[in-house]
């Protein structure tokens, strides 16, 4: 076969395929998933998918007809079993794939309860794939009782849904308070405040010590001590980089498939991009798990497949849509010593800080204070804490500044 072969048929594995095209590459191109529906949009399955108000075909990232008019090749439910690094195969049960170059965009895996809690029950969901969000669907039934577990971006916005849907929630999180790795404690307060609103009883510093039931789930007994009965759980306890081929290939894994800043991994003519990937940002690595990423990588990936040598330097942002809140976060806080919050009428917003460097912001239904922040860190240009705070100072001054 030859050429340019993928692994991974998600948004990252589609985009790399996409822009090999726009960039002219006119050999064979090749997109290997295991799922076995063309690539989709992840994001709207617990949403819009879950909540009925979207049709399968329309989370498809392309119509499926766009593969062929483009000359790349889809291999749709087909896991790949080993990479021969040495040999440059790939393994398709009793197939052999030979590629020219490699790109791995096999994504990630969404974390499970360990068997000791959940005792292989019936009934315990994750939110990750088409294939997830079907299984669900027949379970949210108004009034149905649910567990979600996992006070995260994944939890939260399941349990906005199943709120949505009439069922009634309850979520635990076994930190002390929700999004506490990921956003400040005043976003937090304004998440919970909402879903409480909704009728969701959120348990803060509680887990899940086992789950009962036989066969299928019915209850859970929680660290706390108390009890709950339940239809049906959802985990949302996040993700992790999916590197068991690159692992067993040989290839460098920590916290994900380690690559350079153009996307090679430590293997010859072996790329990576999406998820899986662990790459060099600010004298560090980092590991981004967003959409934009997804593609922001794999497009750069594919232009230094073909020769570019341009090293990616992303400027991390992200969203979640909950109930009629927009939270859209630009910039990563991590490592901040202080928050300045800016408050309106329509929204706020909380900007991050470490000494007098700006570093991140979350705004919630203040999609201007987003833009800015966003676009000075794309700029790279600092900002004073007070210039934010002040609910009445014009923020786009600061891009003419």
């Amino acid at each position: 076969m030859g050429g340019i072969l993928i692994i991974g048929a998600g948004q990252a594995g589609a985009s790399l395929a996409q822009k090999l095209r726009a960039e002219g590459y006119g050999g064979d191109v090749t997109l290997v998933g295991d799922e076995p529906v063309p690539p989709y949009e992840r994001p709207p399955l617990s949403k819009a998918y879950l909540l009925g108000e979207m049709e399968k075909e329309r989370l498809y990232l392309r119509p499926p007809s766009i593969y062929d008019d483009k000359d790349i090749k889809l291999l749709l439910g087909t896991p790949v079993d080993t990479i021969d690094v040495l040999k440059k195969s790939v393994m398709v049960g009793v197939d052999s794939l030979c590629y020219d170059q490699l790109a791995l965009a096999v994504g990630s895996l969404p974390n499970r309860l360990p068997h000791a809690m959940s005792r292989d029950l019936a009934g315990i969901h994750t939110v990750r794939t088409l294939a997830d969000i079907d299984r669900i669907r027949p379970r949210c039934r108004q009034g149905a009782q649910v567990l979600v577990v996992g006070g995260g971006y994944i939890g939260l916005e399941a349990a906005a849904v199943a709120a949505k849907l009439g069922l009634k929630v309850t979520l635990v999180e076994l930190a002390q308070r929700i999004l506490s790795r990921v956003a400040a404690s005043e976003t937090a307060d304004v998440i919970r405040a909402e879903h409480q609103a909704h009728g969701v009883d959120i348990r803060e510093g509680v887990g899940v010590e086992c789950l009962t039931g036989d066969g299928r789930v019915t209850g859970a007994k929680l660290t706390d001590g108390s009890t709950i009965d339940l239809d049906f759980v959802i985990v949302g306890t996040g993700i992790r980089p999916d590197t068991r081929l690159a692992e067993a290939a040989g290839i460098d894994c920590d916290n994900g498939i380690l690559v350079d800043g153009f996307g090679r991994t430590s293997a010859e003519d072996v790329w990576a991009a999406g998820d899986c990937t662990c790459f060099p940002y600010n004298g560090n690595r980092l590991r981004l798990e967003s959409v934009q990423n997804a593609i922001d990588q794999a497009e750069a990936v594919a232009a230094n497949m073909l020769g570019a040598q341009s090293p990616y330097v992303p400027v991390p942002w992200f969203w979640s849509d909950q109930y009629d809140l927009k939270l859209q976060i630009a910039g990563l806080s991590t490592g901040n010593d202080r928050v300045v919050s800016r408050v309106s009428e329509k929204g706020r917003s909380h900007w991050y800080f470490k000494g007098e460097r700006f570093l991140a912001v979350d705004a919630i239904n203040a999609p201007r204070d987003y833009m800015v922040g966003k676009r000075l860190l794309e700029m790279a240009r600092n900002v004073e804490p007070a210039q934010v705070q002040d609910p009445d100072a014009d923020l786009k001054a600061l891009l003419k500044a």
